[in-house]
């Protein structure tokens, strides 16, 4: 979307969000348009196709902190009366006219060697507030190189988000896993170039490609985006009809996400490229990807360990013994030492989850004892017998038990 177009949308109405929302808000609610009204959920409802275009055309640039921080710019600068060729009543007509809402004249005549922007607005005005929109109006932003790198950069495609839930084990090993997404693409018929098929677009004459053009107003000079090529530093005179010479269609198409192992619930995975397309052949943006996990019934994680709870008997932990217990990859044997106290943690070397330097986190297997609801009359006899014993060895449990 050319900065041009910018001045007759209303993005965050667009996304029944308020121009003052948190970039959080801002993803939620357009989420919450793109899943209502996406084109895969309401074939042929072209109501609901538009407002799911409106809304990642919006989100594009809202979504962005740069692009938004432009977008609110130059919607500050429009309603202060700085559009086109006038400068509005804030300035006066001329450069000797400047002065109702500075407090003063701002004629040449008032302007000594030593005038300096903080005296009027104070420290705020090289650092942050009105000195970030005085570095946009007055060109204090470098030459043309600089200019070109900033349209580049303002012309890059939106960063796009979506999200992807996997099993445990999946998680653990790593997975590639198909995803589709309707997003804006290079269009095919000119490439992403926006020229009709044959033509090419051509360098403005009127800022020499630079993007943008200067003007003196009195005392001050101004630079702004050039009108004629909205500040990209080319013009189309034959703009590709299928998409109107932004050189982006929205298309839907299906990505191949490799999620590496030992990724967590919640990690982001970066596709560089993947995102949104520029406009005009710039770069896309970059495609995030949240990772959900499901819970396991075996396994939980503490970092690249891998922890399980393995139900034993009385006699296994006072006689000692070895349970068969579950891995990622198959089984493993673990020795329980005799005298085992219940909920001793037992450690597996190089049986956890895989870390990415190729070595593996270790099994933490905790033994609990299993109590039996049910025993015939010879096994009451018996444990009866073994507590009588137990009595004539000494052995108290509650020895040492603060409630003694």
């Amino acid at each position: 979307m050319a900065h041009s177009e910018w001045a007759e949308k209303d993005y965050y109405e667009d996304l029944g969000v308020s121009s003052t929302a948190s970039a959080e808000e801002i993803k939620k609610a357009y989420r919450k348009i793109a899943r209502e009204n996406h084109p895969d959920a309401n074939p042929g409802d072209t109501a609901a196709e538009e407002r799911f275009k409106k809304a990642s055309e919006a989100y594009s640039v809202v979504g962005d902190k740069e692009k938004r921080a432009e977008y609110d710019e130059l919607k500050r600068v429009l309603a202060s009366g700085f559009g086109g060729s006038s400068y509005g009543s804030s300035f006066g007509a001329g450069g000797a006219g400047y002065g109702a809402n500075f407090g003063g004249n701002f004629g040449s005549s008032n302007f000594g060697s030593g005038f300096n922007v903080s005296d009027l607005f104070g420290d705020d005005a090289t650092s942050g507030g009105f000195g970030d929109v005085f570095s946009g109006l007055f060109g204090e932003r470098g030459g043309q190189g600089a200019q070109r790198a900033q349209r580049t950069q303002r012309n890059r495609g939106a960063d796009v988000e979506t999200e992807l839930t996997l099993e445990f084990r999946e998680a653990t090993k790593g997975v590639t896993v198909p995803i589709r997404l309707t997003k804006p693409e290079p269009c095919e018929s000119c490439h992403g170039s926006g020229a009709k098929a044959g033509t090419s677009s051509q360098n403005c004459g009127t800022c020499n490609g630079s993007g943008m053009v200067s003007e003196n107003r009195g005392t001050f000079g101004f630079s702004r985006p050039c009108a004629d090529c909205s500040g990209t530093g080319s013009v189309i005179k034959d703009k590709c009809p299928d998409c109107s010479g932004t050189g982006r269609t929205t298309q839907s198409r299906t990505i191949t996400v490799r999620v590496p192992a030992g990724v967590v619930d919640g990690q982001k995975v970066r596709l560089a490229g993947q995102g949104s397309a520029g406009q005009r052949g710039k770069p896309a943006g970059d495609l995030f990807v949240t990772v959900h996990v499901k819970p396991d019934k075996v396994f939980s994680r503490d970092g690249d360990d891998l922890k399980l709870t393995v139900p034993v008997s009385y006699p296994e932990l006072v006689l000692g013994g070895a349970v068969t217990v579950p891995t990622l990859a198959s089984k493993v044997r673990v020795r329980i030492p005799a005298g085992t106290q219940d909920g001793t943690t037992l450690r597996v070397r190089g049986h956890g989850v895989n870390k990415r330097n190729g070595a593996s986190g270790d099994l933490l297997v905790t033994v609990k004892v299993a109590v039996p609801k049910n025993l015939d009359e010879g096994a009451m006899s018996a444990l009866r017998k073994y507590s009588e014993e137990e009595k004539r060895s000494g052995f108290d449990p509650r020895e040492g038990w603060e409630g003694n």
